[in-house]
């Protein structure tokens, strides 16, 4: 795995330096310590991840992103001393979050999880190529029928579900504070989310927490098929809703499977009981 290491302070490249020692077959392949340096280092070394600092001189990590454009990013920890820029570094599918500072096993496990998802588009990248050159010889029918006829086999699933269009990747987790620990909570967890002044407070079992988020953006992540708006300040997970009641003046109370109740504005009723009459 070709690593690069990007970060203006360099005790703090140092640092990083010598937790990569601790990994096998890892070669790191430059240093920079500007967003500019970043940018060029990326286009000459095509680096499979990037630790990437967020504040640097002329460049900050986020317009390192958006200076390569379109062109092939490698996998991206972003490290900060800052974890106000978490959120937007999720946005901009960073593997992982470094908040400084971070000690030896946090900075494994996100560097882990970098190199798993680099395997599995490296095998991704070997299924499309292997269809690619079914077709040219077999042609498109047949080679899909070669690939259905093998789909039971190993190793071919993976080939046929590459082949396939890849699907929006809606937020899954979201990064939260509490007693002076930044820690994150799975999205699926969530029962509701609720506006709170220029914050979305979001609830978890009995216990909440506030982000600072809107509830447009943090609306546009979720997934339709899981969370619904049903008042003009809270979004629903539709898993959480067991039951719909008649209230005032064509507004309903949405009742919980813990027996805590949300108002349904009408503006949101229709929409909200069809999704409901269409889930299994």
């Amino acid at each position: 795995m070709k690593v690069l290491i990007v970060d203006d302070e360099p005790i703090a490249r140092r640092r990083v330096r010598r937790l990569l020692r601790m990994e096998e077959d890892v070669e790191v392949v430059g240093e920079c310590s500007s967003g500019s340096e970043a940018v060029a280092a990326i286009r000459e070394h095509r680096p499979d991840l990037v630790f990437l600092d967020v504040q640097m001189p002329d460049l900050d990590g986020f317009g390192v992103v958006a200076a390569l454009g379109d062109e092939r990013l490698p996998a991206i920890v972003f490290v900060t001393a800052y974890d106000e820029y978490a959120v937007r570094a999720f946005d901009v599918h960073a593997m992982d979050y470094l908040l400084k500072p971070f000690d030896p096993e946090r900075f494994r496990a996100a560097f882990l999880r970098a190199r798993s998802h680099l395997e599995q588009v490296s095998s991704a990248d070997a299924g499309r190529k292997i269809t690619a050159l079914l077709e040219q010889v077999l042609g498109g029918a047949k080679a899909g029928a070669v690939l259905a006829a093998n789909s039971s086999g190993n190793g071919a699933g993976a080939v046929a579900a590459a082949a396939t269009p890849a699907r929006v990747r809606f937020l899954d987790r979201l990064m939260v504070k509490h007693d002076g620990r930044v820690f994150f909570v799975k999205v699926s967890d969530v029962d509701w989310f609720e506006a709170s002044g220029n914050y979305v407070r979001v609830y978890v079992g009995r216990a909440s927490h506030l982000i600072r988020e809107t509830m447009h953006g943090i609306e546009a992540q979720l997934d339709p098929n899981e969370f619904a708006r049903i008042h003009r300040a809270v979004i629903v997970n539709l898993d959480r809703i067991r039951e719909l009641q008649p209230w005032f003046a064509g507004d309903y109370i949405v009742i919980l499977r813990d027996g805590r109740q949300l108002k349904l504005s009408r503006t949101y009723r229709e929409a909200l009981q069809q999704r409901m009459h269409r889930m299994p």
